[in-house]
Formats: C-alpha cells, sequence, structure tokens
C-alpha cells in the first residue's frame, strides 16, 4: 500500500442561523443564545411544529445579481459557502482551478424547496410560468456543480443525499481521497435550504418535529428529559481540505487534522434507530481505527444529538458501547439547541464546530439542558462550554434510513 497522506482542514465557509464566517459562528457558539424562532419564511399555520432557524443570507454579498437570479437559494448557498471557505484557506480561485481541486457536498433534499415554489406557479399559471432553471436547480448535484463551474474545478465533483449524515460523508469521503493520495485539495461540505411549507410539512406530519412553539428558544433541547423532537433549520458549511505536508509548505493556517473516518447502516427502519446502537457504536470504532486513534485519546465527541425522543438515549448508548470504560470520562455536547437541525447540512455545520473548537481550546456546550435524561448518562457539557485543549475529537452523523457517519478530528500540533 501507498504511504497514507495526513488531511488538514485549512478553510471554513459557514452560513448559519447563529452566524456566517468563522468568527460569527464562533460569536455564535460561545454566546450560546438559540437561533430558533417563529417560522418568517411561510405560514405555519395548521402545522403542529411552527418554529425553524433561518440563517441570515444575503446572495449579492457573494455573487452578481445575474448569478444570484440564475440560482435557487440552496446553490446560491452552497456557492457563497465554497467561496468564503477558499477566501478563509487563502486560495484564489485560479489557483483552485489550477491544483485541480474538486468539490464533495452532502444535502437530504437539495433544491426541493425551489421546485415546490415552482409547481405552485405551475398550477396557478401553466408551465410558460414555470423557471426555464427549474431542471438545473432541484436535483443534489446543482451544488456541486455550481461551485465547480464558477471556480473552473476540474477534480472531482460527487454529490451525495444520505439524509442527516449527508455533509459528514461528504467530508469523510473527500478526506479518502486526499489520504489515498488521488487529490491534493478538496472542497467539501454540506447544504440545506428546506424551509418551505409542504417540504416543511413532511417531517411535520410524521411527528418528529418540536411541539414547543410556545417558547422557540428552548424547543431544541439535546439530552434534555423535556425533548419532544428536533428544530428544522437551513444554511451549509463548506470545508477546505488539503494534504499536510502541502498545506504547511504554503504556510497555511491549520484548523485540524481530519484523522479519521467510517459510515454503516441500521439495517433496522426508516426513522428510528436500531435500539441496542450497534451500528452506530461500530462506525465510531471503525473511525477510530481508521485514524490509528485509541478510544482512551478521545478528549471530546460532538454528538448527532437531534434531541429527538428515541435517538437521544440510543447515541449515547452507541458512545458508551464504542468508548468502552473511557465513556465515563469523555465530554460531550450537541449544538442543535443553537442552530438547529439542518438535516443535511448540519454534519458540516457540526464539524467546523469541531474544528474552530479544537483550535481554541473550547468545547461548545449543550444549550437548554436544563433536566439531563437519564438515560443520557454521559458527561455533557452544559451550557457555555468548557475551556479544554482537547487532542482528539469524534464527529457523530445520524439519518433517516439507518445512516451513520462519524469522523475523528485532531488538533494541529
Amino acid at each position: 500500500m501507498s504511504a497514507r497522506h495526513r488531511v488538514a482542514i485549512t478553510g471554513i465557509g459557514p452560513i448559519t442561523p447563529i452566524g456566517n464566517g468563522v468568527d460569527g459562528l464562533w460569536d455564535g457558539v460561545r454566546r450560546g443564545k438559540s437561533a430558533v424562532t417563529g417560522i418568517t419564511r411561510f405560514d405555519p399555520a395548521g402545522f403542529s411544529s411552527r418554529v425553524a432557524a433561518e440563517a441570515a443570507f444575503e446572495p449579492l454579498d457573494f455573487m452578481t445579481p445575474k448569478k444570484a437570479h440564475r440560482l435557487d437559494r440552496f446553490s446560491q448557498i452552497a456557492l457563497a459557502s465554497a467561496l468564503m471557505a477558499l477566501a478563509d484557506a487563502g486560495i484564489a480561485a485560479a489557483e483552485a482551478s489550477s491544483r485541480g481541486m474538486g468539490i464533495y457536498t452532502g444535502s437530504a433534499l437539495g433544491g426541493i424547496a425551489f421546485a415546490e415554489d415552482q409547481h405552485a406557479v405551475f398550477v396557478d399559471r401553466g408551465i410558460r410560468a414555470v423557471s426555464p432553471m427549474l431542471a438545473l436547480s432541484v436535483f443534489g448535484g446543482a451544488s456541486s456543480s455550481n461551485i465547480a463551474i464558477e471556480l473552473g474545478l476540474t477534480g472531482p465533483s460527487v454529490a451525495n443525499a444520505n439524509s442527516c449524515a449527508s455533509g459528514t460523508i461528504a467530508i469523510g469521503e473527500a478526506a479518502r481521497l486526499i489520504r489515498d493520495g488521488r487529490a491534493e485539495a478538496m472542497l467539501a461540505g454540506g447544504v440545506e435550504a428546506p424551509l418551505a411549507p409542504l417540504t416543511f410539512g413532511a417531517f411535520d406530519i410524521i411527528r418528529v418535529l418540536t411541539g414547543r412553539n410556545d417558547d422557540p428558544a428552548t424547543a431544541s433541547r439535546p439530552f434534555d428529559r423535556d425533548r419532544d423532537g428536533f428544530v428544522m433549520g437551513e444554511g451549509g458549511a463548506t470545508l477546505v481540505l488539503e494534504e499536510w505536508e502541502r498545506a504547511k509548505s504554503r504556510g497555511a493556517r491549520i484548523y485540524a487534522e481530519v484523522a479519521g473516518y467510517a459510515t454503516t447502516n441500521d439495517a433496522h427502519h426508516m426513522t428510528a434507530p436500531r435500539p441496542d446502537g450497534e451500528q452506530a457504536a461500530r462506525a465510531i470504532s471503525q473511525a477510530l481505527a481508521d485514524a490509528g486513534v485509541p478510544a482512551d485519546d478521545i478528549d471530546y465527541v460532538n454528538a448527532h444529538a437531534s434531541s429527538t425522543v428515541l435517538n437521544d438515549p440510543v447515541e449515547c448508548l452507541a458512545i458508551r458501547r464504542a468508548l468502552g470504560p473511557h465513556a465515563e470520562r469523555v465530554s460531550v455536547s450537541g449544538t442543535k439547541g443553537l442552530h438547529a437541525h439542518a438535516l443535511g447540512a448540519t454534519g458540516a455545520i457540526e464539524t467546523a464546530i469541531c474544528a474552530i473548537a479544537l483550535e481554541r481550546a473550547h468545547l461548545p456546550g449543550t444549550a437548554n439542558l436544563a433536566n439531563p435524561d437519564p438515560a443520557c448518562d454521559l458527561d455533557l457539557i452544559p451550557p457555555g462550554g468548557r475551556d479544554v485543549a482537547a487532542r482528539y475529537a469524534v464527529k457523530n452523523s445520524f439519518g433517516f434510513g439507518g445512516i451513520n457517519a462519524c469522523l475523528v478530528l485532531g488538533a494541529a500540533e
């Protein structure tokens, strides 16, 4: 086998409900204030859940009016996030193109919200009133394709739709390319723009969303015994991944290392996790093995922690199965109480948070953790976080269909 290459995270481009850009995102984490509010994007009357986390995003800050007009919100966020990540890494578009960079993205739903909007136009005014960009916007690959075209990226371009694990899988698979010497640098992340009535309502009718409409700021409450469902969000995050020595040689700022990655499937149920957490635990264990990092070296777990009744305790069980006795000592938190659950983008947003946390020696807390569920009996970081210089972190993502994904990140020592 050829020698493995180390993978550095050198750029981060987040667009999230708690803040945009590295400093905006981190300020939102340290502020510890939930971005969940009553829905303003559409009229939620008649839905059981009427809260969400909406991102403050102005496309014209990143692209021309003509470009913005040709892209739906999903592709706008994707392109803006990629541009932001490259700028943060100090890489010009021309350099990215000449280096043959590629782009891997993940999204559960792609441009479905725009399709929903255009269906209403079709019903009201007929096919000739429908946007000619519809066919080019609705598929998940629109995100990676628009980024590749705009930046001239001729390397590998893949978009996956692995539900709420999509962004994490995109980062893990892109890191594999660099590790195996098949690419020198990649853009990778996740994007989601699901806040449209039918799209939102599809989750509402299967009763996975919170009904805590009277107090939106406390609606997303991972690991809390009073949680009743997740809160939908939107946004995205793109990372610049580079071969470690190449990043060092150009004097790049390295946030963290992508040291390991694995994915498994519960093969159990479309919406409910496997109760024994076996396959989720196996994803964690395989990611640790891929990284060559023993369980005892993990200082922090950034949990999927969706704030649903079934998922949170099963994830805690999976962490215990994977880390063994060390699970008693490792710090665990979930950040969806702040930025909510942006489906396929969430893993990428949370990976960005992990990378910054490792660089800045602070582990984020779990917002709205007022009464910890006895079934979630780990060392849960309370609101406010902890100042800890962590060496290694685990990032979990679990999605519909029983899809499990895990990354191991290492501090850039």
